[in-house]
């Protein structure tokens, strides 16, 4: 069977993160703006309460073991214009990030962590979106 690849992916760190802010805030969501200081991290909300539109692309409905429904993450069309040959993997580190991220009061932040995508993996994702 051929798998197909992921654009985002979770360490387990996240995922540990992501099991206690569900249950404390019900279903989740991730936006990722592409601004200037926090908006160029993975904020966290509960899921509708940010909006998203045309200006936005889901790239995954990410399987959290323990979270009954998948958590979307979204990017700004902008940064997946320039973004959209790498796969990203959420991570947490100890620091504050934004006030407006379910996470801020934990004292850890989401961060993402990136890499190229290889040449199968960019060509299988082209096929899949074109």
């Amino acid at each position: 069977m051929n798998r197909q690849p992921a654009r985002v992916g979770l360490t387990a760190a996240a995922s540990e993160l992501l099991r206690s802010l569900r249950e404390r805030h019900g279903p989740l969501m991730f936006h990722q703006s592409g601004g200037c200081c926090d908006g160029s991290a993975p904020m966290c909300f509960p899921a509708g309460e940010f909006r998203t539109g045309a200006s936005d692309v889901l790239l995954a409905r990410l399987a959290v073991e323990g979270v009954p429904e998948p958590v979307g993450f979204w990017m700004s069309a902008d940064q997946f214009a320039r973004w959209r040959h790498t796969h990203l993997t959420v991570d947490v580190v100890p620091g504050r990030g934004s006030g407006f991220s379910l996470e801020a009061p934990e004292g850890v932040r989401f961060l993402i962590r990136s890499r190229l995508l290889t040449d199968e993996e960019r060509a299988l994702l082209d096929d899949r979106e074109g």
